[in-house]
């Protein structure tokens, strides 16, 4: 803790608090860089659970960066993997006592405490200490726009819908989204509904909030952010993409990622162009095991070049997917996507991924597994038009077969083919307009440099 409550000199002290999951963590982090590399009077305290400060204290990061930890909600990640309800509830009720405790002993005291969605009692520790709260949305504004107005969903007496019957109708009244397929919203059918009123409750509480900040780029959302910004009398914020970009041009170091299959940058300097279909699930939920047979099997038999992120079953995918590619249990992605020499993403569709694709400008098979990942892939497909589906059909529990697999990647890489040509080119001018974002006077650069004035204008930040 003296790292906690030491007080070095600065101007402004930003208090950041993630969910404890890889993907809400890292944006968070990113935006923290971002804020730190701005102003070296800026000092960011991240906050994690001790878990995760094992996991990611050694990582490098800004001088003005440092972390904080709180107890574990859970025992281990793995009782998160095997219950997740159970996680949900202990992150909702379990850590919002410590973090206040956490803020009686750090100095100085916090000029702004941005937090992610999730954790909605944020807002309340914040507005009883006076302190400034940004609430962080780490998913589409698409998305949040469906939450937000899920209850038209019930008023048009599409909820709960049978999927199998009605996934494919089409509605059009959710403010700020063209029109979608139910089954592309998320516990459209009824199931789950503890979670979606934990979600629920989330965006409930970010009206008590001082600001909210959207991990998209403006241009890329604009009517879903302008429809927010009207419902909200506080400053909204779209200051994506808040992915590490500005790694890209360092050199940075692999070691501690030691394993013998850390070559795939060599073996990718040695493919041609365009020619690698990258493949990655996330880093948490991922398709059923007999899918997961038919994906390697369709990959085999396409004879398509490829580079497939797999965790724990590298071993066993190997031996299914032959001799074309790479089966590695890890990989630098946004260095991976960047690469001059993959031409595609096969993607489940997070909200991280999908920004760091369209970052780099390559083409995407989209198979969404849950959550905001449905959006995601209509906004690829349908509204950028930047990828195609792997999966068209509504049935929930219905396999994409190793034949359709299979003619599906080797039309998604024939680089000769109009229409994939086509879409090329659309992936290359959303990229453009993602990274024009970050550039000097770009959008988000614009909304970071409003946030940081708005939350220090009190203060010589």
């Amino acid at each position: 803790m003296d790292t906690v409550i030491a007080a070095p000199t600065t101007a402004c002290h930003v208090v950041t608090m993630a969910y404890p999951g890889r993907g809400h963590i890292n944006p968070l982090m990113n935006l923290c860089k971002i804020l730190a590399l701005k102003k070296k009077d800026i000092l960011v305290t991240f906050v994690v659970t001790e878990e995760w400060l094992g996991l990611i204290g050694s990582d490098p990061k800004p001088e003005n960066i440092r972390f904080a930890s709180i107890p574990n909600v859970v025992p281990s990640e793995q009782v998160r993997a095997a219950d997740m309800d159970t996680f949900v509830e202990a992150v909702f009720t379990k850590m919002e006592a410590p973090f206040e405790r956490l803020l009686d002993q750090i100095e100085p005291p916090p000029s702004v405490i941005v937090a992610d969605t999730f954790l909605f009692w944020a807002i309340g520790v914040g507005n009883r200490r006076n302190i400034p709260v940004a609430s962080f949305w780490v998913m589409s504004a698409a998305a949040f726009s469906v939450f937000q107005h899920f209850h038209l969903f019930a008023q048009n007496r599409h909820f709960p819908v049978d999927i199998s019957a009605k996934g494919n109708e089409r509605v059009d009244y959710i403010p700020g989204i063209s029109s979608t397929r139910l089954v592309d919203i998320p516990f459209i059918d009824g199931n789950k509904q503890q979670m979606l009123q934990r979600i629920q409750k989330s965006i409930q509480w970010v009206a008590k909030a001082q600001y909210l900040l959207f991990t998209s780029t403006y241009e890329l959302e604009s009517q879903a952010i302008d429809v927010l910004k009207a419902e909200f009398p506080f400053p909204v914020y779209a200051i994506g993409p808040t992915i590490p970009f500005f790694d890209l041009a360092e050199n940075v170091s692999l070691a501690s990622h030691d394993d013998s299959d850390l070559n795939y940058l060599e073996w990718l300097d040695c493919q041609p162009r365009s020619s690698v279909l990258y493949i990655s699930m996330g880093s948490f939920l991922s398709v059923s095991s007999a899918q997961m047979d038919e994906l390697a099997a369709g990959l085999r038999d396409s004879g398509a070049r490829f580079l497939w992120v797999a965790r724990g079953e590298t071993r066993r995918l190997k031996e299914v997917c032959g001799e074309m590619g790479l089966v590695v249990p890890w990989c630098d992605q946004l260095r991976v996507l960047s690469h001059s020499s993959v031409g595609g993403f096969l993607t489940h569709c997070g909200w991280n991924s999908t920004k760091e694709g369209v970052f780099c400008g390559v083409p995407f098979l989209t198979i969404p597994i849950v959550m905001d990942q449905l959006q995601n892939s209509r906004l690829i497909v349908e509204d950028w038009k930047i990828g195609w589906r792997v999966k068209e059909d509504v049935g929930a529990g219905s396999l994409v077969t190793r034949e359709k697999i299979r003619g599906l990647v080797q039309n998604f890489m024939d680089l000769e083919s109009d229409e994939v040509k086509e879409m090329r080119k659309r992936a290359s001018e959303v990229q453009q307009i993602s990274q024009r974002a970050i550039a000097e006077k770009g959008s988000s650069e614009t909304n970071i440099n409003a946030f940081v004035r708005a939350f220090s204008q009190c203060q010589a930040c």
